[in-house]
C-alpha cells in the first residue's frame, strides 16, 4: 500500500479512465460475519460512507463498532465507473478509497461513527495520510442525507477547534452529498482484507486528539446528549 509519486491533482472529468459497466465484485458473504456485502440490506438500517486513508485499516475499524451490521471498501467520489484496485492507484480515477458502513442506529448513532472516523486518521494531511500519497488516500465524507450532512459539518468544526489546539493545521476533508457519489465495491481480495490477512499493512494516523461529537454532545443541539 505504499504508494510514492502519485498524483496529488484530481484528474478532469473528461481525462478519467473510462471504466466499465458491470460491477468488479460478484455477491458475497462477509468474511468476519457472514452477511451480505453489496446488500440487501434489512429495512431500518442506515448507510454512512467515508473515506480515511488505505482502506484495509479503516474497514476493519468501523466493523469491530457495536450496531455495525455489515461493512464493504470501495472507490467513490471520482469519475471512473467501476473502477479497479489498480485503475484507482494510477490516480487517473478520482476515486478515494472508501468504506461502507451499514449500521443499526438504535445501537450506534451517526455522529459515533463521525467520531470513530475523525479519531483513526489525520484529517488535515491532503491528498495522503502518512506514507501513502496520492488523492485515493484522501479524507472524505459522503452524507447520504440532510441529517447526516448537518452532523458531518457539525463535527467537522468541532473537531477543528480541538485539533487547532492541539497544534494541527485545517481540516482537509471533503463533504460530499447529499447524495453521495457512487459507491463502486472493490474488488474481493480487499474486502475484510485485514480478516483475511490479519498481520497485514494497517498503520494508525490517527492524531490523538478526541472528538466530541458522539461522546457527549449532541450534534448541531448544543446540548448534552
Amino acid at each position: 500500500m505504499f504508494l510514492f509519486n502519485k498524483p496529488t491533482d484530481l484528474p478532469a472529468p473528461d481525462k478519467a479512465l473510462p471504466g466499465r459497466d458491470e460491477p468488479i465484485l460478484r455477491p458475497s458473504p462477509h468474511h468476519v460475519n457472514g452477511r451480505p456485502i453489496t446488500g440487501p440490506y434489512p429495512d431500518g438500517l442506515q448507510v454512512a460512507e467515508f473515506a480515511m486513508g488505505c482502506f484495509w485499516g479503516a474497514e476493519k475499524g468501523f466493523w469491530q463498532l457495536p450496531g455495525v451490521w455489515v461493512t464493504a471498501v470501495g472507490y467513490q467520489g471520482g469519475f471512473t465507473p467501476n473502477a479497479t484496485y489498480r485503475e484507482t492507484c494510477t490516480g487517473k480515477t478520482g476515486h478515494a478509497e472508501a468504506v461502507r458502513v451499514v449500521f443499526d442506529a438504535a445501537k450506534v448513532r451517526y455522529e459515533e461513527l463521525l467520531a470513530h472516523f475523525w479519531e483513526s486518521h489525520d484529517p488535515t494531511q491532503g491528498m495522503r495520510q502518512g506514507n501513502d500519497v496520492g488523492t485515493q488516500y484522501r479524507s472524505a465524507i459522503f452524507p447520504v442525507d440532510a441529517a447526516q450532512r448537518a452532523s458531518a459539518t457539525a463535527s467537522r468544526d468541532a473537531y477543528q477547534e480541538r485539533l487547532t489546539a492541539a497544534g494541527f493545521g485545517r481540516i482537509t476533508t471533503e463533504i460530499i452529498g447529499p447524495p453521495a457519489p457512487a459507491f463502486y465495491f472493490a474488488e474481493g481480495e480487499h474486502q475484510q482484507y485485514l480478516s483475511k490477512n490479519p498481520f497485514g499493512y494497517c498503520p494508525d494516523h490517527g492524531t490523538g486528539v478526541s472528538c466530541p461529537v458522539g461522546v457527549g454532545v449532541a450534534t448541531g443541539m448544543g446540548t448534552e446528549a
